[in-house]
């Protein structure tokens, strides 16, 4: 069953009843909440918090926890500052665990591989629909190596990014500190990493030990892998958004909407069509199965 993304901008206080979220409006003098809406906790995938009057109490957060829901916080600038999630996710974690500790280095080479050809073959698929060559990205993406030692990834990107919005910002450059629309696409990355980690703590494993990335202030180095090839979906939310905004782009409540919508939108794996969030369910169980021997191909999705 796909599971709920919750957004709370407003003050609200939000509590626990016969394992329900209850949401209560503040009163005038902040003291008394009218309840509101009442919603199943086990319909929860993840909640947002992005406002300093939101008080929740620790039974609610005790609850969502337990359904392995994905607590994001935001910051003052609205951006999200901070995952919540369980440390216990699934059953058989300490085997799992194992298997991911002793993987070896071919084997995790071998993953990044796949990771790498997945990505750039949906970065090509955006750019064809919007009428660009993409000759070079095939290329590169039948050219990755063992653990990318040649480094397609970058040539890749380089091209991507220098066309995915030309039509609408000739000089665009990604970057996380960059100019707009780099917030709108920092945001959905934010939403998607905390969807990608929650899934692979209910598969089993430590997102903090990645196959590639390896940054040791990073405590989601395996969400940032596995989310790789998931990255073209948020850019074409974005650049929806950008061809319908005409040049508005900040990070509105309108657009925050639309890029939670990331959860929810169709992916197809193996010829089999499903919402995101589930779809990267099934590829965080290939990855543990490819780290138990049982399989040696990563279920990534191929962007449509």
């Amino acid at each position: 069953m796909i599971k709920r993304t919750l957004y709370f901008g407003n003050p609200a206080y939000l509590s626990l009843r016969n394992e329900q979220l209850v949401i209560g409006i503040p009163g005038a003098d902040g003291m008394d909440a009218k309840v509101g809406n009442t919603i199943p906790i086990e319909d929860i995938g993840v909640l947002v918090l992005d406002h300093k009057q939101i008080t929740i109490t620790h039974g609610l957060l005790e609850q969502l926890l337990e359904n392995n829901c994905a607590v994001i916080t935001c910051d003052s600038s609205h951006l999200p500052v901070g995952y919540l999630l369980p440390l216990a996710g699934n059953k058989t974690q300490t085997e799992r665990f194992k298997f991911q500790l002793e993987a070896s280095e071919p084997l995790k080479k071998n993953l990044w591989q796949q990771t790498i050809e997945a990505k750039i073959k949906n970065q090509a698929a955006l750019l064809k629909q919007n009428g660009n060559d993409i000759s070079n990205l095939l290329y590169w993406a039948k050219s990755v190596k063992s653990g990318d030692t040649s480094n397609h990834e970058a040539r890749a990107a380089a091209v991507y990014w220098s066309v995915i919005f030309q039509d609408y910002i000739p000089d665009f450059r990604r970057g996380r500190d960059g100019e707009e629309p780099n917030n709108l696409l920092n945001y959905g990355y934010a939403i998607l990493r905390a969807i990608t980690a929650r899934a692979l703590v209910a598969s089993g494993m430590l997102p903090t030990l990645g196959i590639f990335h390896r940054n040791r202030y990073n405590a989601y180095c395996l969400a940032d892998d596995i989310m790789e090839p998931y990255r073209p979906y948020v850019d074409a939310i974005v650049l929806d958004w950008v061809k319908k905004n005409n040049g508005n782009y900040e990070l509105t409540k309108d657009a925050k909407i639309a890029l939670f919508n990331i959860a929810t939108c169709d992916v197809v794996i193996e010829n089999e069509r499903s919402p995101l969030m589930v779809g990267i369910s099934r590829t965080t169980t290939s990855v543990v199965r490819c780290f138990e021997g049982v399989q040696r191909k990563l279920a990534y999705p191929e962007f449509l």
